[in-house]
């Protein structure tokens, strides 16, 4: 983590002739050109430049700068949202007759995307289970042009072994795509382990404060052109402003995951062996089904833990009506604790089975872990389990 801290803060894009210290905002809709000729070359690609902010703005190059260099990429693009990004990663390189090996335990909207969009266009996908290992490579076709997984996935905080899929996209000539999210590239780079895309909500780590909402892929320069072209005809770009924002969050992410991720091990630890509670999982919990990936793929755990209440959907309800300092909204990766319910909001479009299938049961609760004091925090869940026994 520490070699990623100096690249965070000083990659700056080039300053102009005001010899700005800090990167300003370009708020332009497009560039313009010195002569008819520059114009040309410009849109022949045989000069480089900027254009159109639709695909081009020297904020968007910045924050893709940053993210390139953290993740060990070739080539990336920012777009308007993590979904977005997840989106042109399938659109961009799939088409009619394609098939999507996906491990089953995804965030809510991966899933529709994967059930009820791209099923339109004649691409198909099959769900694997992280545990079932066998299953991967049976689900195979020979149609089938791209794995994609979460890990740790959200809500469930489910690891897939990045090492084993890794070699089965190779051994079967597959585009590897992780959304790396939840673990930031400060924990862990996919592409390091093999992995030919990494998506990111940037709406999340990344920013950090709960300000703004943004998107980047990155990976092999070759796919990275297929979706570049699509985004610069489809147009998800993601705002200069916002990518100022992002790209000035990210020269604090190191200090901040430190703080995420110790402050979520010190209240999984607290709350493990609480009464009131069924489970607690955390990566870098001992009792963690997957402690020992856990610990050869991530540098640290994460801030992300989940819980599961005695009492099912009731006492979950009950045990969030009773939060007094955390925040409850949908979003996670914030300076400031929140609590969340998935299977009535994140994830309230899955079915019964599907909940059930990637570890949603009714009395889950997901915390995104906050920089708040960890007595405060720890404070605020007690009696939030106080409150609402039953």
């Amino acid at each position: 983590m520490k070699k990623d801290v100096s690249k965070l803060i000083r990659i700056q894009a080039e300053r102009s002739q005001n010899r700005e210290h800090s990167t300003p905002i370009y708020l332009t809709s497009s560039f313009t050109f010195e002569n008819a000729e520059q114009g040309r070359a410009l849109f022949s690609e045989e000069e480089e430049g900027k254009i159109y902010s639709r695909f081009s703005n020297p904020n968007n190059s910045e924050l893709i700068d940053k993210m390139v260099s953290l993740e060990n990429a070739e080539d990336g693009f920012a777009f308007a949202s993590g979904m977005a990004a997840v989106f042109a990663g399938f659109a961009a390189l799939l088409k009619t007759g394609d098939h999507i090996v996906a491990s089953r335990a995804l965030f809510g909207s991966s899933h529709q995307i994967l059930t009820q969009i791209l099923p339109k266009w004649g691409i198909a996908s099959t769900y694997v289970d992280v545990s079932d290992i066998e299953s991967w490579e049976k689900a195979i076709t020979k149609n089938t042009k791209m794995i994609f997984i979460e890990t740790p996935s959200n809500p469930g905080l489910d690891l897939v072994d990045l090492n084993y899929v890794s070699t089965l996209a190779k051994k079967h000539n597959l585009i590897l795509h992780v959304d790396n999210t939840f673990a930031t590239p400060l924990l862990q780079k996919p592409i390091d382990f093999g992995a030919h895309l990494v998506s990111h909500s940037a709406t999340k780590y990344i920013d950090g404060q709960g300000r703004t909402i943004g998107g980047v892929v990155v990976g092999k320069r070759d796919l990275l052109k297929d979706i570049r072209f699509f985004a610069r005809q489809t147009g998800p770009a993601l705002s200069p402003f916002n990518s100022w924002v992002l790209s000035k969050s990210l020269e604090t992410l190191p200090i901040r995951i430190e703080k995420h991720c110790a402050n979520a091990l010190a209240l999984a630890q607290a709350l493990e062996n609480n009464a009131e509670l069924l489970s607690v999982k955390y990566p870098l919990l001992p009792s963690y089904p997957q402690y020992s990936l856990a610990k050869s793929q991530m540098k640290l755990g994460g801030g992300i833990i989940t819980i599961t209440v005695k009492g099912g959907f009731n006492r979950a309800k009950n045990f969030i009506d009773e939060i007094k300092m955390a925040s409850l909204t949908a979003n996670l990766g914030d300076t400031r604790t929140i609590v969340t319910h998935p299977a009535s909001t994140t994830h309230s479009k899955l079915t019964d089975k599907e909940k059930e299938l990637v570890g949603i049961s009714p009395g889950l609760v997901r915390v995104s872990v906050g920089l708040e004091d960890i007595g405060d925090i720890t404070n605020d869940i007690y009696q939030a389990l106080e409150k609402s026994k039953e």
